[in-house]
Order: structure tokens, then sequence, then C-alpha cells
């Protein structure tokens, strides 16, 4: 009879760089690398769990992408599944592995396919890695281009900004000058009036 089903997770994590590299984790009990993952906690949704777990091998924050798929096995005469999400991992670690990890590496996806112990995490990896890598290249040049964009629209917007403040001091300046030109000319008016006036007594 086979036991309750072990549910575990996981990530294919990501790190930008000058070119994209994926981890592979090295395992202190057996010394075999594999994929950052591990099994759930009571309670615990498949996506926290996987974000906890990836952070924990890897020692680095991440942002969970898009759901990539599960694999399934049997694991000391009872059946397992571990899910796995797309993960961008920041660039510098935050945070010291667990104990339970020894290594961790950051491969292309050829060699990562390579390193990795189980044939089928190199299967699954083989599948979804292409797909993944090219979804983050093209959120990271998505992402780059709405910077560029944010960017040349706030250039844009302090130029205008600029051009609106010059043209209402030049506008003040107009006004400045025809209201001292107008006082000018009055006070004149007043002091021909007084003149006037004198003479005419």
């Amino acid at each position: 009879m086979a036991g309750k089903t072990i549910h575990a997770a996981g990530g294919i994590v990501v790190r930008n760089g000058a070119r994209l590299r994926i981890a592979v984790v090295q395992r202190a009990k057996d010394e075999l690398w594999v994929l950052p993952r591990g099994k759930l906690k009571r309670d615990e949704s498949p996506i926290a769990g996987a974000r906890r777990e990836v952070m924990e091998e890897t020692g680095h924050r991440v942002r969970v992408r898009e759901f990539l798929g599960a694999i399934t096995y049997r694991a000391r005469g009872r059946p397992k599944i571990v899910q796995f999400w797309r993960m961008q991992a920041e660039h510098d670690a935050s945070r010291d592995v667990m104990k339970d990890i020894v290594a961790v590496d950051w491969l292309s996806l050829s060699e990562a396919v390579r390193r990795l112990s189980y044939p089928l995490e190199k299967l699954f990896l083989s599948n979804i890695g292409r797909t993944t890598l090219r979804r983050t290249k093209h959120r990271s040049r998505h992402k780059m281009r709405k910077q560029a964009s944010r960017s040349k629209l706030r250039r844009r917007t302090k130029g205008r900004l600029h051009r609106s403040r010059l043209r209402r001091a030049a506008a003040s300046g107009v006004r400045g000058r025809k209201h001292s030109a107008h006082a000018a000319t009055r006070a004149r008016a007043s002091i021909l009036r007084r003149v006037l006036g004198r003479l005419s007594q």
C-alpha cells in the first residue's frame, strides 16, 4: 500500500549578468547536485514553500515568476511531487545558505544540465530551460525599455517645465515693464497738472 504523498517545491532560479546563469546546489548528506527545492511545511502553500526553500538553499532573495511544471517519483516507497516556478534572483547573496547545502553554483543551461545528478531533473531542465531563459531575457529587455522610457519622459517633462518657467518669467518681465511705463506716465501727468494749476493761479 502506497504511503502518503510527499509534497515539495522549488525553482529554476536565474541570475542576471553578462550571461544568464541557473542555480544548482550540492547537498551535504550525499554530495549530489540538485535543483533548489525541498519539502513543504505543514499548511504551507507550494509557491511560498518554493520561495523559502530557494532562499535557504541559494542565499539569494528571489522574485517568483510563472509556474513551470512538476516532476514525480518515488522516495522511500512513497510518491513525491515537486513543483517548480521560474525565479529571478538578486545578483548578490543576502544570507548564508542552510547547513544542508555545501555549495551553490551558477551555471549556463548546458552546464547545469550536465552537473545535475538525477536523470529526471536533467530531463526536466533540458525541456524547460530554454523557455525559462528566453522569458527571463524578454522580461529584462522589457524592464530596461520601460526604465529608458520613464527616464526619457522625465527629461521631456523637466524640459517643458523649464520652458514654461522661462515663458512665465518673460511674461512677468513684460508686465513689469508695462506697469513701470504706465506708472511713469501717470507720474509725469500728475506733475504737469500741478505745474499748470500753479500757472493758472
